[in-house]
């Protein structure tokens, strides 16, 4: 079988070279967040990873689809990066929107929760708030979590924050708590069920995540 033309290690050079001369809002290389971005994919296939790497080239390069395909770029990480691409919807200026329209395709999701988590690290968070102490960062991100958590198994989005974004985990979690509506007061258990709930519960194993406590928000825009 074939070696594919454009490879995961095709793409983070790609992504270097693209994005060499760019800035983020902190002043720091831009190729460093698409990099992170990618990394933070490193639990998926490679059509996932090459567009977490590739995430932002339509966006900010004059790189074009044709141009990708060209290059060996599949067709399913071409649709990917397309559909993450901000100036590419319907309507670029709503940010939600894109939000939703993103969290319609399980792969690209996969893609923003990785962008979404690097830009919502809890240093980023801080040194644009310092910077701009009148501008929050964090809003605008953190609504767009739940919608794109809601549309991806909960096991993926553990790998990528686990890999990017630790601190979101406890996030996470709040949400999941907040979903969850059962009555555990008033649940009946069938014969022989109920009795042994508290043996059933030390049993279980134990988590040994440690999280941190901070919160997470906004850093470079889509």
């Amino acid at each position: 079988m074939p070696e594919p033309r454009f490879t995961v290690e095709t793409a983070m050079v790609l992504a270097e070279v693209a994005h060499n001369r760019q800035k983020d809002k902190l002043k720091r290389p831009y190729r460093e967040h698409v990099l992170a971005v990618g990394d933070a994919l490193a639990d998926f296939d490679d059509d996932i990873r090459i567009a977490g790497y590739l995430h932002d080239i339509a966006e900010d390069t004059p790189i074009t689809r044709q141009a990708l395909l060209e290059m060996g770029v599949s067709e399913r990480a071409v649709g990917i990066i397309e559909r993450v691409t901000k100036r590419l919807h319907d309507d670029p200026d709503d940010y939600q929107a894109g939000i939703r329209f993103i969290a319609e395709d399980h792969d690209a999701t996969l893609v923003k929760i990785a962008d979404n988590a690097h830009n919502s690290l809890p240093e980023r968070v801080k040194a644009l708030a310092e910077k701009w102490p009148d501008k929050p960062p964090v809003t605008r991100y953190k609504e767009a979590r739940p919608v794109l958590y809601a549309a991806v198994p909960e096991a993926e989005v553990r790998k990528i924050l686990e890999r990017v974004n630790p601190w979101l985990l406890d996030e996470l979690d709040d949400l999941l708590d907040a979903d969850d509506e059962t009555d555990y007061t008033s649940l009946a258990y069938g014969p022989g069920e109920g009795a042994s709930l508290d043996s059933d519960l030390e049993d279980e194993e134990p988590d040994t995540r440690e999280a941190a406590a901070e919160d997470a928000g906004q850093g470079h825009q889509q």
